[in-house]
């Protein structure tokens, strides 16, 4: 393996080499170099030194930060980017929160004794630039080749936060909990709620950001014994579909492959972080009302599977679940509409889309747009093999009509504001001012007028009305 350090990393290795300490590449760079991936954060370990010392050589390669002082770190900003140098440290957990450890920091700690503190084989390797050496004590490399999450030691289960920090690193990189690791997992699973819930978010988002296969989330949580926390995503597994709309299964199976479909979409248009949580979150709350609405119904001459309402019902669980699991309301305010409207392609598309729909449509998704609308449907439609994935042509039509009608990302502008009614009431404001330019808005949609001549002519007409 080799890894391409930025230059003053290898500068600064070298030069604390020569001032008799070694320091190596540790972390998440070391993983990626050897899974080929392009590292983009470089954290540097640095042996038989103390933190004043670290500091004090350092501040000859740039301007030192250190603000992570109590974490034994030291942030080096440079011309060329800004890079963690660390001293090693032992953790003793001393209370029940996962915050609740005491760090020690000794110049004397070795490699191997610094490495068994961090959380997963994978993620405890590190990189001798000088020796050209991987520094491999528990079998990381390994565990990556044959796709397995595996803790380094039983100091994992000291810390809770570490599960839910699995669950985005087996969807980044497709892994599979390893069956002791698991263990620990379940033995710890009722400390969930010692986790501070800006954290969750945290490992939610980088699951929903990162995560290559998001897919894997139901069965990491069931591995895990975490999926008692997360009871909407749990529910859905067993919940019965029509098996000639839906051949590949139940709405758990089908909505891990929704999930799956939305990263493949996500990187395909090259979507940027809160598009694609927004693709992502969505897609996996899309169908949490399937479970209490899924009935036999009779429909064709026989009966059959379906949920009836699962659409409008979703909207107030999915805000609900985001909510728990603390994701911005950016990004839960979007996430909403899109479940609620997720087959607006099947509702509206069955003959010729009008502009008038399509308008309807944009105001009813808002704040989201109709071209995450479309990327969400993509998505579920992919998530039926063997059936062909892609857009289906009920939702060609509309993101076409969409374009048309330049609504594809957002409703029109309103054509009539306050200050045109203002005049027809002598200026006196109130909420009269917004009723009529709510019924202003909803003539407009219906394309009763296109343009603020169209507007004022309507707006006079209206205010003559008995």
């Amino acid at each position: 393996m080799e890894l391409h350090l930025p230059a003053p990393v290898a500068r600064t290795i070298r030069d604390l080499r020569t001032a008799g300490h070694r320091a190596v590449v540790v972390g998440g760079a070391v993983r990626d170099g050897l899974l080929g991936l392009e590292p983009k954060d470089f954290d540097v370990e640095v042996y038989g030194i103390h933190y004043d010392q670290l500091a004090g050589l350092l501040s000859t390669q740039g301007h030192v930060d250190l603000v992570g002082k109590s974490f034994g770190v030291v942030k080096l900003h440079t011309a060329d980017g800004d890079f963690d140098f660390a001293v090693p440290r032992r953790d003793s957990k001393f209370g029940l929160h996962h915050r609740d450890f005491r760090a020690e920091f000794d110049p004397a700690i070795t490699p191997q004794q610094a490495a068994s503190r961090r959380d997963f084989t994978i993620n405890a390797m590190a990189w001798d630039p000088i020796d050209g050496a991987l520094l491999d004590f528990f079998g990381g490399a390994a565990d990556l080749e044959s796709g397995l999450l595996r803790a380094t030691s039983h100091a994992f289960s000291e810390d809770p936060l570490r599960v839910l920090r699995g669950l985005q690193l087996a969807a980044r990189f497709d892994l599979s909990l390893e069956s002791n690791t698991a263990a620990m997992c379940q033995s710890i699973a009722d400390q969930y709620g010692t986790i501070a819930v800006e954290r969750v978010g945290d490992e939610f988002m980088k699951w929903a950001v990162k995560g290559r296969t998001p897919g894997t989330i139901a069965g990491y949580l069931k591995a895990s014994g975490w999926d008692v926390h997360f009871p909407e995503i749990t529910a859905l597994a067993g919940t019965p579909q029509d098996p000639d709309w839906h051949p590949e299964g139940d709405v758990g199976t089908h909505t891990m492959l929704v999930l799956n479909a939305a990263a493949r979409v996500a990187e395909r248009e090259q979507l940027d972080d809160e598009e694609r949580a927004i693709l992502v979150f969505s897609a996996l709350c899309h169908d949490f009302a399937k479970p209490k609405t899924t009935m036999l119904r009779e429909r064709d001459g026989k009966m059959r599977w379906s949920s009836w309402g699962h659409e409008p019902e979703g909207g107030p669980m999915a805000r609900e679940f985001l909510r728990r699991i603390h994701i911005k309301a950016a990004i839960v305010d979007r996430v909403v509409p899109l479940v609620e409207n997720h087959l607006a392609h099947s509702n509206i598309a069955k003959g010729e889309v009008t502009p008038r729909a399509v308008r309807r449509l944009a105001i009813r998704l808002a704040p989201a747009n109709i071209e995450q609308l479309t990327r969400l449907v993509e998505a579920d439609h992919s998530g039926r093999p063997p059936l062909p994935p892609g857009l289906p042509p009920g939702a060609l039509k509309i993101r076409d009509a969409a374009r048309a009608q330049a609504v594809e990302q957002g409703p029109q502008p309103p054509l009539l504001l306050g200050r045109h009614v203002l005049p027809y009431f002598e200026g006196k404001a109130g909420k009269h001012i917004g009723e009529v330019t709510a019924a202003a808005y909803e003539a407009q949609a219906d394309g009763l007028f296109s343009d603020e001549a169209g507007a004022l002519d309507w707006l006079d007409e209206y205010m003559q009305r008995p």
